[in-house]
């Protein structure tokens, strides 16, 4: 009779537990295998590769975007009165130098692109807001650094499509 009284609980508990261990089929949390963003028989390889060209432009590297997309090489050149290579030369990407470009043009920076760029890039670099509530301390920092990643984004995508 003990036997029975120690059977049940122990039965009981197995059964509750074996959802459990199923869940933990492929660990990691992802899609079982074969079943990932690449293995939808629906969907083409061109779709996955335009619009990650889009999102992937605007973090390209300068030098590289610059080198396949010359409309934005002209857009840079318009905005700041640079050649777009020295104007995006220490940006982490192209985006970020765009984005600059335009915030110093929209606020008539002090020192122009020039001295928003050396805020930026340079030895004890700030982010984009910090920058503009140093050159511009009335300005609402937020919104304008939001205002110019949207131009900037704009840009980018006028200029691969």
């Amino acid at each position: 009779m003990k036997r029975h009284i120690l059977a049940v609980p122990t039965m009981m508990a197995l059964s509750f537990s074996a959802p459990a261990f199923a869940q933990r089929s492929h660990p990691g949390g992802g899609p079982p295998a074969g079943h990932g963003p690449d293995s939808n028989p629906g969907m083409s390889a061109s779709h996955g590769a335009s619009s990650t060209a889009n999102s992937s432009m605007s973090h390209g590297t300068p030098s590289d975007v610059l080198s396949h997309n010359t409309a934005i090489a002209g857009k840079i050149k318009t905005l700041t009165g640079q050649d777009a290579q020295t104007a995006c030369g220490g940006f982490k990407n192209i985006g970020q130098c765009v984005a600059a470009a335009h915030v110093a043009k929209n606020l008539s920076i002090p020192g122009g692109f020039d001295a928003l760029k050396a805020k930026v890039t340079g030895a004890g670099a700030v982010s984009l807001g910090k920058a503009i509530k140093g050159f511009a301390p009335d300005a609402d920092a937020k919104a304008e650094t939001k205002k110019a990643n949207k131009q900037a984004d704009d840009d980018l995508k006028e200029t691969t499509s």
